[in-house]
């Protein structure tokens, strides 16, 4: 990538936190092409080109994505206040674009959210964020550390990954009802086949968090586990809070592995989030690391 190629997605990954950060506020086309320090003639263009998105869709798409939040989180705002938040100025407004996207009703999404709906709703958001400007990764940025093993209550998902927003639900509710909350009991993934495999019923995780209370019996077949210690590779994700590691995983075994000399473990690559899992955190809030078990 050439210096000039580098500033600009650097211009670019600055306008898409300047977002994050005030939802609140003014991101006119105007104000929004400001903080990239390009001519508004020519960014909504640019912006578009880059992400897939405009930027108005974008922000669109940001402010309903928090008050989807603000919804299943049981936050104690009206719907009013939200949809407030959100941009509309009435209710009814907001309700029928949540309704249109999400295929629920505000009310009903804060009852007993579709997060298989969800994750579909918010497609073009997670790609505009993590796959349609790639991060350049370096041997640099990886860091070989000696872990500790953690216990963890852990639910296995097996089976096609369009199912697997039923898996995180059942994962939530019976983590809340724990009492686990993610501001100490971190999250972990264990990625146990590809993101897409051919088959989609090949597809394999791991949902854990970390606990060494005991884990009774229950009926949404959560156990106790263990996320083995060990020397690891570890990568920080450069956006944190995208629901796709993917480009990390196959930069840490396409090449860092090769190029370090170093063996992989009998143990899958793995995330540890701190805050929460998705889809319950700001969209700028989660801190992710992959970690590649070494011998």
């Amino acid at each position: 990538m050439t210096a000039a190629l580098r500033n600009y997605h650097s211009r670019m990954q600055r306008v898409l936190d300047h977002i994050d950060r005030h939802l609140d506020g003014d991101l006119d086309l105007e104000a929004v092409s400001r903080v990239a320090a390009f001519s508004k003639f020519h960014f909504h263009r640019q912006f578009t080109a880059t992400f897939g998105l405009s930027v108005h869709r974008y922000v669109q798409l940001a402010r309903m994505k928090r008050a989807s939040h603000q919804l299943a989180s049981g936050d104690a705002d009206s719907v009013t206040e939200i949809a407030m938040d959100a941009g509309y100025d009435a209710p009814d407004a907001f309700a029928r674009a949540f309704r249109q996207r999400l295929g629920q009703s505000p009310s009903s999404f804060r009852q007993s959210p579709d997060w298989v709906q969800w994750l579909a709703a918010f497609g073009p958001f997670d790609n505009a964020r993590t796959k349609l400007m790639q991060t350049i990764y370096t041997q640099d940025d990886v860091t070989i550390r000696e872990v500790a093993p953690t216990p963890v209550a852990m639910l296995e998902h097996r089976g096609d990954r369009a199912t697997l927003g039923d898996t995180i639900q059942r994962f939530i509710a019976w983590r809340k009802a724990a009492g686990l909350s993610p501001e100490t009991s971190p999250t972990f993934m264990v990625f146990r086949s590809e993101r897409t495999p051919a088959d989609p019923a090949d597809y394999s995780m791991d949902l854990c968090v970390a606990t060494d209370q005991p884990i009774e019996a229950n009926d949404l077949q959560v156990k106790a586990g263990t996320i083995p210690g060990g020397r690891c590779a570890v990568l920080r994700a450069a956006n944190g809070s995208s629901n796709n590691l993917e480009p990390e995983v196959l930069y840490l075994y396409r090449d860092w592995l090769p190029a370090s000399g170093e063996e992989a473990r009998d143990f899958p690559v793995y995330s540890k989030r701190w805050l929460s899992l998705l889809p319950e955190v700001a969209i700028h809030a989660p801190v992710a690391e992959l970690f590649l078990p070494l011998k």
